[in-house]
């Protein structure tokens, strides 16, 4: 019984690892366009729907979320205002500095420590790590987010969350700006 708990172990981290390595990076989309800069898409009025769908595929919550985005210099905040399809709000306030060419971080109430990013071409990736209040407790989960741009007003977003390197489920969105 001890080997084979050893064996799957083994065979569960290996996959890990090779999972790991295989996942595109944002150097990947680095020759398409139109190109994708934070400062220029997220500033002015946007508008997004989405919804969170669990593992299983099951769409468990759909809503809304209105923004207001602006930036002096290389720092931006984006006010979101989310309404979800049971009536229930929510708010969160992204402070973004740009550190360079392609390279964003991030902060916001929910989120543990920074979040970071990395775009090229027409894409950008977002790690961070967020606490995401479930039934009266909050739950730390790591989210993998990867943002699209479609043209100069239609940006698709595609976000995966995990715990302990379990997937938990999807979050897809299309922003437009107004």
């Amino acid at each position: 019984m001890n080997l084979r708990r050893t064996v799957l172990l083994a065979g569960l981290g290996a996959a890990l690892l090779l999972q790991g390595c295989a996942s595109p990076q944002p150097r990947d989309y680095a020759q398409e366009r139109p190109v994708l800069a934070l400062e220029h898409y997220f500033n002015g009025r946007v508008v997004a729907h989405g919804i969170f769908q669990k593992r299983s595929g099951e769409v468990a919550r759909r809503f809304t979320v209105l923004m207001d985005c602006h930036w002096e210099g290389d720092e931006g905040v984006l006010d979101e205002a989310f309404t979800y399809s049971d009536g229930s709000t929510q708010r969160r306030v992204w402070h973004i500095t740009k550190l360079g060419p392609g390279r964003y971080s991030g902060r916001a109430d929910d989120v543990v420590g920074q979040a970071q990013g990395e775009a090229a071409g027409n894409a950008l990736r977002w790690n961070y790590t967020l606490r995401l209040p479930v039934d009266g407790k909050e739950y730390e989960v790591q989210f993998d987010d990867w943002m699209f741009l479609v043209d100069d007003q239609v940006l698709l977003n595609r976000a995966t969350m995990r715990k302990f390197g379990v997937r938990l489920g999807e979050v897809l969105l299309s922003f437009r700006k107004e």
